[in-house]
């Protein structure tokens, strides 16, 4: 499993997501995006929907006897009705689950919980980590 950080300087993770979602689907892939917060949950539609005008990012919330269909379905658990082999992590709560990617997005405020989730995905193996930053308005790898 690959998982990658990012952290969030600049923009929300509303703001982000639409162009995970979007390399994503390019890849073939479908994507869970989890969040406790239904508020933010609403969010990520809305810029799913509107935030690349060139790009129709389809999504749905996941309850509905469409979540199968949905190329990404938006969630409060970790459980990929739409058989998503990639899961955004929102709202930088780490969850486990069976995935091949895990794109784990977190504010400054939870770099803490950001550390301590590292290191634990580094005693496991078969995972690798990556760290991605915000850096003039550009993602950088590396610290």
């Amino acid at each position: 499993m690959r998982v990658d950080f990012y952290q969030l300087t600049s923009d929300p993770a509303e703001q982000v997501l639409p162009l995970i979602a979007r390399n994503t689907l390019g890849a073939g892939e479908r994507l869970l995006v989890v969040s406790e917060d239904e508020a933010q949950l609403r969010s990520v539609s809305e810029a799913l929907w509107t935030r690349l005008p060139e790009t129709f990012l389809a999504n749905g919330r996941a309850g509905t006897d469409q979540d199968e269909r949905q190329p990404v379905l938006l969630s409060d658990a970790p459980e990929p009705a739409n058989r998503a082999r990639y899961m955004a992590l929102a709202d930088g709560i780490w969850r486990e689950g069976e995935f091949e990617r895990v794109f784990l997005l977190f504010p400054p405020a939870r770099i803490d919980d950001a550390r301590g989730c590292w290191r634990m995905l580094g005693s496991r193996e078969g995972v690798e980590r990556r760290y991605w930053r915000q850096e003039g308005g550009k993602w950088k790898e590396g610290p």
